[in-house]
């Protein structure tokens, strides 16, 4: 039988953390918890749950913290899952099922089905909504990016059937404080990336943003939630671009 590690980064989490590791049981065979200076009972819980806790005391982004946490798993296949995300029994059942097979792939996506403050979004982009999380210890490890962090694996992959159930955003408040913190994270990098803006650059992207989502990718089919969220989709987007245009000011 393979032996599968769980591997999760946190940061105060206490309000999603135990119903992650919830899912989780029955499943994997070891919990690894990295975070990054929580001051709420993230920890605490985590323990409760039997994880293998560590902190670290340096934060370089994602990708970095992601791969520190992999460097921690002994098994012979890891899943990375984020603390706002749950498996569901049928997708459970489903990783156990293929990381026991005999086969060639090394990695596995798997679909998302994300909550935007009260539903579930269908259209706007956001599904179907692929993530490379499950992969073979040693084959795959994640992109250096501070935020939007790729997994870049080696051999074989395949698409699993069952979902990730992802709590995104479960109210606005939440919307606009990760729209403040990953639009600054995304215009560090895009600027270090040699990327420029100015303020007209910013709202041209901010327009194409709501455009692409409510329209193009069917946002509009979302009704009041597509329409909410291809706003903030745009919000975001001008904030990173404009975030870009300052910093070159700054310097």
């Amino acid at each position: 039988m393979s032996t599968l590690a769980a591997v999760i980064i946190t940061c105060n989490e206490e309000a999603n953390i135990a119903e992650c590791l919830e899912s989780l049981s029955g499943t994997v065979d070891q919990i690894i918890v990295l975070d990054s200076g929580s001051a709420d009972s993230t920890l605490a819980i985590a323990s409760l749950y039997g994880a293998t806790v560590a902190v670290s005391s340096v934060w370089h982004g994602f990708g970095d913290q992601k791969n520190q946490a992999l460097s921690m798993a002994k098994t012979d296949w890891i899943l990375s899952i984020d603390a706002d995300e749950r498996l569901t029994p049928e997708l459970a059942k489903e990783i156990r099922s293929v990381i026991n097979d005999t086969h060639s792939f090394t990695c596995y996506s798997i679909p998302r089905r994300s909550w935007y403050c009260g539903r579930f979004i269908r259209f706007s982009g956001w599904s179907p909504d692929y993530v490379d999380r499950l992969f073979k210890n040693g084959t795959a490890r994640f992109s250096d990016d501070l935020v939007h962090e790729r997994l870049l694996h080696s051999g074989p992959s395949k698409r699993l059937q069952n979902t990730f159930l992802h709590y995104s955003f479960r109210n606005f408040s939440q919307v606009l404080q990760k729209l403040d913190r990953y639009s600054t994270a995304s215009a560090r990098q895009a600027y270090a990336k040699g990327k420029r803006a100015s303020v007209y650059s910013a709202v041209g992207h901010g327009v194409w943003a709501f455009l692409r989502t409510f329209v193009i990718k069917g946002g509009f089919l979302d009704g009041s939630h597509g329409l909410a969220l291809a706003i903030s989709n745009a919000e975001g987007t001008y904030y990173k671009y404009l975030k870009i245009w300052q910093l070159e000011q700054n310097n």
